[in-house]
């Protein structure tokens, strides 16, 4: 049996891995808008890249399921409707609540201390100023310390689309005091090590979350469409 060589330039892989890091993070904070047409030879002028290059970062966001490619019309930022997004946070409520209780009952103290450190930093002006950011933050160190490899890696791949249904939840006014106060809650149960009220706590945070998207997506007056196909 002949072998292959799957040896990658290092150079090259690490050129790829920043494409694709730079343009997720242009979907998931704004830079481009869902529905958006991502066009080839624009994006390849500006990233300085070439166009395989490109299409290999393409099809890995397509993975994540932040872009879609539509036959004929190329690829496009994807869109989340009001069915997906509450099917998104119907598994995202299970999980975290998981995520929640294992941090509880199986974080050391340093990872408890840390993530009241990171609490304490979402309520500064510079976290407000990139909250989305921040919130990803507190998330990376709960997951961290949960002690379910499984749940971590599986609310790590649904993150993006969070990310960007976070987007709207935070445009409404008045909701990110209440975020902070929810999880200022999540944080007082952990440190009292008590999993079964900081597991019921994150299902109750994800679940307003989920309600107050819902009624956004009722609020608008020209609701998202996916890309016709």
């Amino acid at each position: 049996m002949s072998t292959m060589d799957l040896h990658i330039p290092r150079e090259v892989s690490s050129l790829r891995q920043q494409v694709t890091d730079r343009l997720r993070d242009a979907i998931l904070y704004g830079a481009f808008e869902p529905g958006q047409k991502l066009v080839e030879r624009e994006l390849c002028e500006q990233l300085g890249i070439s166009r395989t290059l490109l299409r290999e970062a393409l099809q890995h966001l397509q993975a994540e399921g932040l872009i879609v490619n539509v036959p004929h019309k190329g690829p496009s930022v994807a869109v989340i409707d009001a069915q997906e997004a509450r099917e998104i946070y119907q598994v995202r409520q299970s999980l975290e609540a998981l995520a929640g209780e294992g941090f509880a009952r199986n974080a050391t103290d340093d990872q408890v201390r840390r993530l009241r450190l990171c609490l304490n930093y979402l309520h500064t002006p510079d976290a407000a100023a990139n909250m989305l950011v921040a919130k990803n933050g507190f998330y990376a160190i709960l997951l961290e310390g949960c002690g379910n490899n499984v749940v971590g890696q599986m609310l790590t791949q649904l993150n993006n689309r969070v990310t960007l249904l976070r987007r709207v939840s935070l445009a409404k006014q008045g909701r990110l005091p209440e975020t902070l106060k929810e999880l200022g809650a999540i944080v007082d149960a952990i440190e009292a090590r008590d999993p079964e009220l900081a597991g019921r706590l994150c299902a109750q945070h994800v679940a307003k979350a989920a309600e107050v998207v819902a009624g956004q997506f009722a609020n608008t007056t020209e609701p998202n469409r996916k890309p016709e196909k």
